[in-house]
């Protein structure tokens, strides 16, 4: 009689499991970059340096410079938050789960770092310095301020300093207009509350008591919708002082998502419902910002 070995394997073994491939750590480390988030303020960035009149070359560069600063937010902030996500059982995070390894995302962070100040600076020192500190803004979210009362405070930062490295990268070097900052900065506190809101329960749950989770659920939806109404008005009413039809309608259309996202009824608020109608309204703040850079009035940017 053959050996069982040479008739195939035995019809008890278990199948060898494949281990990850570096295709699926590359995925990984991808994910663990928070792309939806950087992807959609590089997107940003990019319309407004259209609308503010870059030429392509210094747009490609502050958009470049916008990408990397972005990636290293996001990477340190998965990897500083690894042992959190951890002890949490987070599936949503590749390092949590093993999908991506914790030195690479090290790496890639202070690597994307680097490559930021080096773009920055190209855009010129003044622009440069401006926006590395609207990403030291972010690093510092992601190190200290997420856990306290002050967790807004570098989304105000960072977000309101975004018009001005656009705008200072410009020949002339000018200043935005102090409502377009205000605007962008309102707009960016607002995005703070949103952003939280998915992950608010499991934020709690591992000790994080930034200002969202302090106010919770309903606080943070009010907060949002209060900031991106406050947004929408600072950007209809700033350029010239007084709302146009176009700008009253865009605060009704506002309105009325406040009003879902806030008044509506239980049944409603603990669905995705509000969060969805305060993404709406941050969307339309983002449309009327880079409208109010693409057509700005005589003497706008102060140099």
């Amino acid at each position: 009689m053959r050996p069982t070995t040479d008739e195939g394997p035995h019809p008890l073994a278990t199948p060898a499991v494949p281990g990850p491939t570096e295709h699926s750590f590359a995925l990984g480390l991808l994910k663990a970059s928070h792309p939806v988030p950087a992807t959609t303020v590089t997107v940003l960035a990019a319309l407004l340096a259209t609308a503010f009149g870059l030429d392509l070359a210094s747009a490609a560069l502050a958009v470049a410079a916008v990408a990397a600063g972005q990636l290293s937010i996001g990477w340190s902030n998965d990897r500083l938050d690894l042992r959190r996500d951890r002890a949490a059982g987070r599936r949503d995070k590749p390092l949590a789960t093993g999908a991506a390894r914790p030195g690479a995302v090290g790496a890639a962070a202070c690597t994307a770092l680097l490559v930021c100040v080096s773009l920055s600076l190209g855009c010129g020192l003044l622009a440069g310095t401006v926006h590395l500190g609207g990403v030291a803004a972010g690093w510092t979210y992601n190190l200290w301020l997420k856990r306290t009362v002050l967790s807004w405070l570098p989304y105000t930062a960072a977000f309101g300093l975004l018009p001005a490295f656009l705008t200072l990268t410009l020949p002339a070097s000018p200043w935005p207009p102090l409502w377009l900052t205000a605007a962008a900065a309102l707009l960016g506190t607002g995005a703070h509350f949103a952003n939280v809101l998915p992950d608010l329960d499991d934020d709690i749950a591992s000790g994080v008591r930034g200002l969202p989770q302090r106010l919770g659920r309903r606080g943070s939806m009010a907060s949002a919708a209060a900031l991106a109404l406050a947004s929408c008005v600072t950007l209809t009413a700033g350029p010239t002082g007084r709302v146009s039809l176009a700008g009253a309608g865009a605060i009704g259309v506002t309105l009325a998502l406040c009003a879902v996202a806030v008044a509506g009824p239980p049944s409603l608020l603990r669905g995705r419902v509000p969060f969805v109608a305060i993404l709406a309204m941050a969307g339309l703040d983002a449309a009327l910002l880079v409208l109010a850079g693409n057509a700005p009035p005589a003497g706008q940017f102060a140099p």
